[in-house]
């Protein structure tokens, strides 16, 4: 094992460490999710770059609009992954998570947690499909509409890394090309997530979480969620002790964002990645199905991650990814 594999491992295990003690319910509390406008991009990058900047330092998270995809899309995006986890067990089974493309139900265990997160999930990672796309007799149209609307995401990604590489001092396109789609060594996901309606005779259990606290493995998240259907929380990482967890409200057509660990190594700690959870719905609250979508820009396997200050050794992508998902899926990678 060579020093900066078991320096990886160790920021690894350091990093799963501080998850571990994130079990309990803690307080909430309001903060502000900053939502920043995209419109008139080009001409309005430094400060469009500025704003996510200071969102991202304060508090790990912000909101986009005007992105470029459209409502329609999103829409029809949820429309086909209610259509897919609809099919028997049986027959999405079929399919099971290798490599972070498939799916699985049940089977993601936090180790802040240490019981299963209460979903089930599709993960569509462009090479590795191989054998686990719906057939056009289960689901005519999903494998083609599904890669357009991960090409949307990738698109909105690259264009939110862009300014992320402004301010580090990167060149315009570095993080386009640690993610670049059109090689065997592309390891972005795009995931489709179905939180399962409570069930009325577990209701009161505590233990249980739709999403235990964790952080992201990857650069940046794209989430999009559906009104109505909340329970994302984010806790700043300066308030972890005080475990005071924000509300992040589901806006429609409003991608919500937020860093991961890979950007928070690139920045050398200048972007936190912060704790997120999905919680169980409270009484009075919406009780039924939630479902989200969220792509994952995560840099290309033989990307190496490394910041402009060389605070931490070089990892690629592959070696980095690989043991963060290890600690989180039982064979699964």
């Amino acid at each position: 094992m060579t020093t900066t594999t078991i320096q990886a491992a160790g920021s690894t295990l350091g990093e799963l460490e501080k998850e571990a003690r994130m079990g309990g319910q803690g307080q909430e509390k309001a903060r502000e999710v900053r939502v920043i406008d995209l419109a008139d991009f080009s001409h309005r990058k430094p400060e469009i770059a500025e704003a996510i900047w200071q969102a991202s330092v304060d508090i790990g998270f912000f909101q986009v609009k005007n992105h470029g995809i459209a409502l329609d899309d999103i829409q029809a995006a949820f429309v086909r992954a209610e259509q897919l986890f609809a099919l028997p067990r049986e027959v999405k089974a079929q399919w099971p998570l290798t490599r972070n493309a498939g799916w699985e139900h049940k089977a993601q265990i936090r180790p802040s947690t240490r019981t299963p997160d209460q979903k089930e999930s599709y993960q569509v990672t462009r090479p590795r499909m191989d054998g686990l796309w719906p057939t056009e007799a289960e689901l005519p149209g999903f494998r083609e509409a599904t890669l357009h609307f991960e090409r949307q995401c990738w698109t909105v990604g690259m264009q939110l890394l862009s300014c992320f590489a402004y301010k580090l001092g990167f060149g315009a396109d570095f993080f386009t090309r640690a993610h670049d789609p059109a090689v065997p060594a592309y390891q972005s996901t795009l995931r489709m997530l179905h939180y399962f309606a409570v069930d009325p005779a577990l209701k009161d259990e505590l233990g249980l979480w739709r999403a235990g606290a964790h952080t992201d493995f990857d650069c940046l998240t794209l989430l999009f969620q559906r009104a109505g259907q909340g329970g994302l929380q984010v806790l700043p990482g300066k308030e972890m002790d005080g475990q005071q967890w924000t509300s992040v409200e589901p806006i429609e057509g409003v991608i919500t964002c937020n860093i991961g660990d890979m950007l928070t190594r690139w920045s050398d700690d200048q972007l936190p990645s912060n704790f997120h959870r999905v919680r169980n719905p409270k009484p009075g609250e919406y009780q039924g199905a939630r479902y989200s979508l969220a792509f994952f820009c995560q840099a290309n396997e033989d990307a190496v991650i490394e910041g402009p200050g060389k605070k931490y050794p070089p990892i690629t992508g592959a070696d980095y990814l690989r043991q963060r998902i290890s600690a989180n899926f039982s064979n699964k990678y």
